[in-house]
C-alpha cells in the first residue's frame, strides 16, 4: 500500500496452469473425417503449414486466455472507519507500536477478513487490511483494505464496498460469530483518491501532532520557508485534540502548484483519508489575509499532501489548536429575539465544521413579521452544483430548503408571524464558507416603507425601478415597465440601458438590444471596418475585407501578410492568430510573442468574502497610489516595469497651485491596499522624470496619458508585479468584461475610498458610446460601463488601470480618463486606449 507504507506486502497466489483432469476426448470415427482422395505432396506440405498456423493461433490464444488475460489486475485500495462499541479507549492505542495497539488492530484486520469473506464480489479478490489508527469514542478504528482486481470487476467491487456497513450488520448478526468478537457500528468505506496509490512516490513521511490546551502547535511542509517542498513525495498529518475538543487548523500561508492533478493538500475529518469524510482540497496561492481555518467534527483530522515530479513551490505552514466543544465561535443555534439581530454559520467567515446541525428560532414583537436577509451565503460543495435539490448541505427557512451561492443581500426570507424557525445542515464531506445572515421586524401589511417591494421580498429605493437594472436579483424591479427615450425598449418589456446596445450581448433576453447594428445578412461576416463579406471567403488566403480581419485567426502557423490587425513578431514576420501575447503558446518563429511575460498575474486565488467591491490583498498588484506630498492620495497609475509607470495626462497638468508635471511633487505607492496603512509589502518611491502626451487636450481628453520613471527600480513580490501592456493590434472586443480599480470617491461628491476598490464593467459600443456622449469620442477613447448599477470610476481613479482578463493574465486596456458625474448608471466612463499608444510607450520607456 504506497499510500501509507504500511508495511503490507503481498504476492498473488498462482494457479494452476492446467486442470489434470481434463483430457481431450477423441472423434468416435476417425474414418468419417478422411477425405476420400489423398493430397498431393505440394496438397500435404501446405496442409502442415496451415495446421501448424491454426495448432499455433489456438495456442497463444488458449496462453492468453489462461494466463495473460487472467493477470490483467487492478490494485483497489479502500479506506474506512467503524466504531468498536464494546471497547474503551486507552492511551496506548495511540501510539501504533503499543502491544495494546497490535493485538486490538489484530482482532479487527481477522474480523474484516471475515466480513469480506461473506461477499462474493470481495471474497476472492481480498489481499488484505491495515489498521492506520484509533481514536476515541468508544474506540473508532481507522483501516485499509486492498483487493486484487481482475479487469472488468472493478465496479462490483465498488458496488460491494458501498454497502459495507451492510456487510458488517449481516456478519454480527450471524449465529456462529463468536461471542468475543468486537462489535462494529458507524462504519463508513470508501475508495482511496487514485493520487494517493500511485506507486512512483519516491518518498513519504508521517507525522503526529497532539494539540494541547492553551498551546499553539505549527504543522508544516517539508523544508518550509527556506526550500521548496519535496517531488513526488506523500505527507501526511495526524492531529488529535484530547476527549470533548475539536481541533482548529489555521493557515498562515499556502502556496503550492495551480494545478491540483500535480501538488495538493487534502484535510480530512478523520484519521485515515476517506473520501466520504473529506472537507477540502487546495492547491495554488492564497492570500494570507483570506482566512484558512478548519474546524473538526470531533476530536482528530487529517492533513494529506502529495507532489509529483516537477515544479515545486515553497508548500504551506498552518497553526494547531485544540478549541472545546461547544465553544462561542464554533457552537450555533438558540433563541433569537427583539427586533433586530445577526447570525452566522460556526466559524464563519472561515469554513463551517462537517456533520453540524444547527437550529435557531426567532422572535420578534407580536405583530410584526420576521425578515430575514442573509449578507453573505455560500454553501456550495462539488455534487452540489443543482441549487433546487440541496441534496448536501442546506439552510430550511420555515420548510424552504436553501444552497449553492447566492450574491450579497440577494437572498431573502420573510415570515407570516412573528417566529421564523431557521435550520442549519452539514453533512460529513466537503465544507464552505457558510452564512452570515441579518433579521429584522417588519409591518407585515407594509413590509417596505417608502420602498418598492421585490418579489422575493427584498426592498429596494422606489427610483430603482424600471431603471433596467436588475436591482431585485429576480428581475421583478424591472416587469411591467414603461421605458423612458433614452432606454432600449426590448419587445419582452424589459428596460434596457441604451449603452448595452449592439455590444454583442443579448441583454434583453429575446435580442432586441441586438437589432439594427449595422450587422451583415445570413451566410455573410462582418469585418473590422464594417464591410460584409460572405462567410465562405473566410481564411481563404485572400483580403476580401480589404483589412485582413476575414484572414484571422485561421489557425496557420505559416507568416501571413502584415496589416493593421496582425501581430507582427520581432522578426518582423505577421501571424494571423489575434491577442497571441503571452497566452502560452509560441506563435513567432523565435517566440517573441511569449517574450517578457512576467506580468498582468496576481498571485493570490481570489477569494469570494469580500467587504462590498473591496479588492482583495495582492488581487491588483500592478495598482499604484500617487501621492502629492504632504497632501495624500490624488491619481492612480499602473506598474509596467521595474521603473515605469503608465498613468493620466490629465494628473500631470500644472494648475495656479501645483506644479503637477514635476516629478519632485509626487510620491508613488506600490504594493498599497489601504490608504494610510504601510505595511511591510508597501514600497514608496520618488519619481525621476514625468512625461505627459505632447498632443495630450485639455478640454476634450484626447490623448489623455503620461509616463512616470521611478527614480529606483522596485523589485517585484507577490503584491508589486506589473500589467502586461498589449500589442498594438490587441483586441478587446465591446461586450468583454473589464476591471476598474482605484482608491476614488465611492459616490459623486463623497470621499474617497479608504480599501482599493474594484468594480467589473463591458466595453461599449463605440458608435453607440459616441451618441450617448454627444459626439465626444475620439478614436483614442474607449468606453466602458458597469454591470450593476450604481458603480464606477470616479474623482481620484483617474490614471488608474482598465485591466482585462484573458486566461490567467490581465492586459491594460485603459487608462481612467473622464465621466459625466460618476456611478450615474446611463453614462458610461471613457478610458484612454492604451493600444493606440503603444508605440510612444515602446519608444519612451523600452517596454
Amino acid at each position: 500500500m504506497d499510500y501509507m507504507d504500511s508495511g503490507l506486502r503481498y504476492t498473488p497466489k498462482s494457479d494452476k496452469d492446467w486442470d489434470t483432469s481434463v483430457q481431450f476426448l477423441p472423434a468416435s470415427d476417425n474414418k468419417k473425417l478422411e477425405k476420400t482422395r489423398r493430397p498431393g505432396k505440394i496438397g500435404a506440405v501446405i496442409g502442415v503449414v496451415v495446421f501448424a498456423a491454426v495448432i499455433a493461433l489456438m495456442t497463444g490464444l488458449l496462453v492468453w486466455h489462461f494466463h495473460f488475460r487472467k493477470d490483467v489486475r487492478t490494485k483497489k485500495m479502500f479506506s474506512g472507519s467503524m466504531r468498536i462499541t464494546n471497547q474503551v479507549f486507552e492511551d496506548a492505542y495511540e501510539n501504533p507500536n503499543s502491544t495494546e495497539f497490535k493485538i486490538l488492530a489484530k482482532q479487527v484486520t481477522s474480523q474484516l477478513k471475515g466480513i469480506y469473506s461473506k461477499s462474493p464480489q470481495l471474497a476472492k479478490y481480498y489481499v488484505g487490511s491495515t489498521v492506520q489508527a484509533f481514536s476515541e469514542g468508544s474506540v473508532i478504528a481507522y483501516y485499509l483494505s486492498e483487493f486484487n482486481v481482475p479487469a472488468g470487476q472493478e465496479a462490483a467491487v465498488d458496488q460491494a464496498m458501498t454497502s459495507m456497513d451492510k456487510l458488517v450488520d449481516k456478519n454480527q448478526r450471524s449465529l456462529s460469530r463468536p461471542g468475543n468478537s468486537l462489535v462494529f457500528e458507524d462504519v463508513v468505506s470508501s475508495a482511496l483518491d487514485a493520487r494517493l496509490t500511485i506507486s512512483s512516490f519516491d518518498s513519504f513521511f508521517n507525522f503526529v501532532e497532539h494539540a494541547k490546551a492553551n498551546e499553539i502547535g505549527r504543522i508544516q511542509s517539508p523544508g518550509f520557508p527556506d526550500r521548496p517542498y519535496p517531488s513526488n513525495t506523500f505527507m501526511q498529518w495526524r492531529l488529535r485534540a484530547d476527549p470533548g475538543y475539536v481541533i482548529k487548523l489555521d493557515f498562515d500561508t499556502m502556496n503550492l502548484e495551480e494545478d491540483c492533478k500535480n501538488d495538493f493538500v487534502k484535510i480530512y475529518d478523520s484519521l485515515v483519508a476517506i473520501e466520504s469524510r473529506v472537507m477540502e482540497e487546495m492547491c495554488g496561492y492564497y492570500s494570507p489575509s483570506e482566512p484558512l481555518t478548519f474546524v473538526s467534527s470531533g476530536n482528530v483530522m487529517l492533513v494529506t499532501m502529495a507532489t509529483n515530479e516537477k515544479k515545486n513551490y515553497p508548500g504551506f505552514r498552518a497553526r494547531v489548536s485544540q478549541v472545546r466543544g461547544g465553544s462561542k465561535g464554533i457552537s450555533c443555534g438558540g433563541q433569537l429575539t427583539g427586533d433586530k439581530g445577526s447570525f452566522t454559520t460556526p466559524n464563519f467567515p472561515s469554513y463551517y465544521p462537517p456533520r453540524k446541525l444547527c437550529q435557531w428560532t426567532i422572535q420578534v414583537p407580536d405583530g410584526k413579521a420576521v425578515k430575514l436577509t442573509f449578507k453573505k451565503f455560500f454553501l456550495s460543495e462539488p455534487g452540489q452544483e443543482n441549487q433546487k435539490s440541496c441534496r448536501k448541505d442546506f439552510v430550511e427557512v420555515n420548510g424552504k430548503k436553501l444552497c449553492g451561492e447566492h450574491p450579497d443581500g440577494s437572498l431573502t426570507e420573510t415570515s407570516s408571524t412573528n417566529t421564523m424557525d431557521v435550520k442549519f445542515y452539514s453533512d460529513s464531506s466537503y465544507v464552505d464558507r457558510g452564512f452570515d445572515a441579518a433579521y429584522e421586524a417588519i409591518d407585515v401589511k407594509d413590509p417596505c416603507p417608502k420602498q418598492f417591494q421585490c418579489r422575493n421580498q427584498r426592498c429596494i429605493k422606489t427610483e430603482l425601478r424600471c431603471d433596467g437594472w436588475n436591482d431585485c436579483g429576480d428581475m421583478s424591479d424591472e416587469l411591467n415597465c414603461k421605458c423612458n427615450a433614452k432606454d432600449i425598449a426590448c419587445k419582452n418589456g424589459f428596460c434596457k440601458p441604451m449603452f448595452w446596445k449592439c455590444d454583442g450581448v443579448d441583454d434583453c433576453g429575446d435580442r432586441t438590444d441586438e437589432e439594427d447594428c449595422g450587422g451583415c445578412k445570413s451566410g455573410h461576416m462582418k469585418c473590422k471596418n464594417d464591410k460584409c463579406v460572405s462567410e465562405k471567403t473566410r481564411c481563404d488566403g485572400r483580403n476580401d475585407c480589404g483589412d485582413g480581419s476575414d484572414e484571422l485567426d485561421c489557425g496557420r502557423t505559416a507568416a501571413t501578410s502584415c496589416t493593421d490587425l496582425t501581430y507582427k513578431c520581432k522578426n518582423n514576420k505577421c501571424i494571423s492568430k489575434v491577442n497571441p501575447e503571452c497566452d502560452g503558446t509560441p506563435d513567432c518563429e523565435d517566440g517573441s510573442d511569449e517574450e517578457n511575460c512576467d506580468c498582468g498575474r496576481s498571485m493570490f486565488k481570489t477569494s469570494r468574502i469580500v467587504g462590498g467591491q473591496d479588492a482583495e490583498e495582492g488581487e491588483y498588484p500592478w495598482q499604484v497610489s500617487l501621492h502629492v506630498k504632504g497632501y495624500g492620495h490624488v491619481c492612480g497609475a499602473s506598474i509596467i516595469s521595474q521603473r515605469w509607470l503608465v498613468t493620466a495626462a490629465h494628473c500631470v497638468q500644472d494648475d495656479g497651485k501645483t506644479r503637477y508635471s514635476q516629478p519632485g511633487t509626487w510620491e508613488a505607492y506600490l504594493g498599497l491596499h489601504t490608504q494610510r496603512k504601510i505595511g511591510s509589502t508597501v514600497v514608496k518611491r520618488n519619481l525621476k522624470q514625468v512625461i505627459s502626451h505632447p498632443n495630450y487636450n485639455a478640454y476634450t481628453y484626447d490623448n489623455d496619458i503620461a509616463l512616470m520613471e521611478l527614480d529606483t527600480p522596485v523589485t517585484y513580490t507577490d503584491y508589486i508585479k506589473p500589467i502586461c501592456l498589449p500589442a498594438s493590434q490587441h483586441d478587446f472586443p465591446t461586450g468583454n468584461h473589464v476591471w476598474i480599480t482605484g482608491w476614488g470617491a465611492t459616490r459623486e461628491g463623497g470621499f474617497a475610498a479608504t480599501v482599493l476598490q474594484k468594480a467589473q464593467v463591458r466595453i461599449i459600443n463605440s458608435t453607440v458610446c459616441n451618441k450617448l456622449m454627444d459626439g465626444q469620442i475620439t478614436s483614442r477613447m474607449l468606453c466602458a460601463g458597469v454591470l450593476s448599477g450604481g458603480v464606477d470610476a470616479c474623482q481620484g481613479d483617474s490614471g488608474g488601470p482598465l485591466s482585462s482578463p484573458t486566461g490567467s493574465r490581465s492586459f491594460l486596456a485603459g487608462v481612467v480618463s473622464w465621466g459625466d458625474g460618476c456611478a450615474r448608471r446611463n453614462k458610461p466612463g471613457i478610458y484612454t486606449t492604451v493600444t493606440k499608444f503603444r508605440g510612444w510607450i515602446k519608444e519612451k520607456t523600452g517596454v
